[in-house]
């Protein structure tokens, strides 16, 4: 593809010698990129292709890396990756030691704040903003943060502590819903240049500074200038929740016209106060099939551009598994209910919408209240079931303990994205959840390792009167086997292969499809191994798993959970102590962050793919055959 003009764009320097009709080039050959990089890697489509305008006249009026911008998520970034000097890299995008898909500051210094989970980006502009201030720098701090961000919790807190500031913050408000009218929007937009200009701030300030100085009535005075300002605002403007915060308010603006939005971004960036830009974009702008359906599209794998499929596959993932379960529960219990914080496709809750539309909520982009709120249903006498990635749930480590865990309420909570998650890189690892939840009191874990198991664990979740954590994978559902059928034991699991060898290997239900691989290849090295499926992280019935163990000469315990913390070196330690004579060994992630790849290149990554098992198994038989502990 000829990128006549992208190609140019070393820094967002070589963006201010362009003309009107090289910009809208310009525009439109970023999405061209963006999309054929994307139908071809996977990626966050639609929320890039609907800031592109934007990006363009953020950085043809700010001056990165003096002035800093942080994105909320960074799903949106692709356009500012490009223009800062990354567009030769940009086919590598979430590819293993690619571009990653989020920002990052050891990749750019105009990636000024690492994000990928949502609505942190105003609490980290202002603690930028700040520290400029403090150690006497110049440069303004820029925060673009979208509609769906702002219901989080976070960003909230973050307006209410930098509006009582002495500050100059900017917060780029990104709104995609497209939901104001237009006259509202025609009238504010005027307005809002109109009160932006620099000549009416002077004046604003000139006139607020006079009435404090008036004697004895000065500071009274000032409050009913400010009142009637307020109330103005307030009669203009739709939402005026960011005035009442102490930020100025401009838009909305169209964000889809660089000329206009560049005369707007010049008033604020001289501007000396807290300062809202709403700004109106369509996700997926510029591609008809993401601008109709920008959920499908907000976050895809490879896809034919010219029609936007995905390329389908025969085996069942355990989030369609889970789906399935789920409805097939609520069918015939009316209490259980689902909760999603704006995630219903991507945890398999779109169906249970569909059926169910009374009993599913979407919270929006805040985990913390999913929690709490379905910590209330709980206490309701409904059985809500709370579906969320599993790096997003780290969010809710305390809403889980106090509103769930300490009052014994039966809240499921499926934490889909466990373990090893491609692409994505360090920031959507599900890698903790064992090690912040396993402490809890009253908090059951399980972690199937099919289908059937899913069914099973989901319906034995629903049936307790305490939390329950479901965790699995995104990954394809390994292929069933009879002893996934047995009913659930609590703290027991099942042998998946019990052929009398002399070494076992245990795991978690995330790792079986490569626990089960590398004893086929044992298997064809004739050095059988059999198998056994945790099921439950927690509770454990120790004398159980003992009993187990105890036929054997050496026991390898292998998690897709984090080392530290994690469940498989305590299993080892308890297996040293009470079978001396057994060797027993541990596998599971080393405490460090996992960077983007496929689940293989993250697993290999991390020593626990079907070959590293294999390989440990062997050496515990090597210390069999010498006799020899470890």
């Amino acid at each position: 593809m000829n990128h006549s003009i992208l190609s140019g764009i070393r820094s967002p320097q070589d963006l201010r010698s362009l003309s009107n009709i090289e910009l809208k080039n310009l525009s439109n050959e970023l999405r061209k990129q963006i999309i054929e990089v994307v139908g071809t890697n996977g990626g966050h489509l639609s929320s890039n292709l609907g800031v592109v305008e934007l990006t363009i006249a953020l950085h043809r009026v700010f001056e990165s890396p003096q002035d800093q911008f942080v994105w909320d998520v960074g799903h949106q970034c692709y356009t500012h990756k490009m223009l800062t000097g990354r567009f030769e890299r940009f086919s590598t995008i979430r590819k293993k030691d690619g571009l990653s898909g989020f920002p990052k500051r050891e990749e750019s210094p105009h990636d000024s704040f690492d994000t990928g989970h949502s609505s942190t980006s105003i609490s980290a502009a202002y603690g930028l903003l700040t520290a400029k201030k403090l150690r006497g720098e110049p440069g303004k701090v820029v925060a673009v943060i979208g509609d769906g961000a702002l219901t989080g919790g976070m960003a909230l807190e973050a307006l209410s502590h930098a509006g009582q500031g002495q500050n100059d913050l900017v917060v780029i408000l990104n709104d995609n819903k497209m939901s104001i009218s237009p006259n509202t929007g025609a009238l504010s937009e005027y307005l809002s240049r109109l009160t932006m200009g620099a000549s009416y701030q002077r004046f604003r300030y000139r006139v607020d500074r006079v009435v404090r100085s008036i004697p004895l009535i000065g500071v009274f005075l000032a409050k009913i200038v400010h009142r009637m300002k307020r109330g103005l605002k307030g009669l203009v403007f739709k939402d005026n929740l960011f005035v009442d915060l102490g930020f100025e308010y401009v838009g909305p603006l169209n964000g889809h016209n660089i000329e206009e939005l560049e005369k707007v971004l010049r008033d604020v960036r001289a501007l000396k106060r807290p300062v809202v830009v709403h700004v109106l974009t369509r996700k997926g702008k510029g591609y008809s099939l993401a601008e109709n359906d920008p959920s499908t599209f907000h976050g895809i794998g490879p896809f034919c551009i010219s029609d936007g499929k995905v390329e389908k596959f025969d085996t069942t993932s355990f989030t369609e598994a889970f789906s399935r379960s789920l409805l097939e529960e609520a069918s015939h219990d009316p209490r259980i209910v689902a909760i999603t914080a704006a995630m219903a496709k991507g945890t398999g809750l779109a169906a249970f919408q569909h059926r169910y539309p009374d009993r599913f909520f979407d919270v929006g982009i805040a985990e913390q209240h999913a929690v709490t709120f379905a910590g209330g249903l709980a206490a309701g006498g409904m059985r809500p079931v709370v579906a969320i990635y599993s790096t997003f749930m780290q969010r809710a480590v305390d809403q889980l303990v106090h509103d769930a865990a300490l009052q014994k309420l039966p809240v499921v909570f499926a934490l889909d994205r466990s373990g090893a998650v491609p692409d994505d890189g360090e920031t959507h690892q599900g890698l903790f959840d064992i090690a912040l939840f396993r402490p809890v009191p009253g908090v059951s874990i399980l972690a199937p390792a099919s289908a059937r198991e899913m069914s099973l664990m989901l319906s034995w979740a629903l049936g307790r009167d305490e939390p329950v954590i479901i965790r699995y994978p995104k990954a394809a559902c390994p292929t069933e086997q009879s002893a996934f059928d047995l009913p659930l034991e609590t703290g027991k699991g099942v042998f998946t292969q019990r052929d009398g060898a002399d070494i076992l290997i245990a795991c978690t239900g995330g790792i079986y499809a490569e626990v089960h691989e590398a004893a086929n290849m044992l298997a064809r090295s004739s050095l059988p191994v059999d198998t056994y499926n945790l099921r439950f992280i927690k509770p454990l019935d120790e004398d159980f798993l003992v009993s187990c163990a105890s036929g054997y000469r050496a026991v390898l315990f292998v998690e897709d959970g984090s080392e530290t913390g994690g469940i498989a070196s305590d299993l080892a330690s308890i297996v040293r102590e009470r079978l001396p004579h057994v060797l027993a060994a541990s596998m599971a992630f080393p405490d460090i962050f996992y960077p983007q790849g496929t689940r293989q290149e993250i697993l290999s990554f991390a020593g626990l793919s079907a070959v590293h098992i294999y390989d440990e198994a062997l050496k515990l038989r090597s210390y069999i055959a010498a006799g020899q502990s470890r």
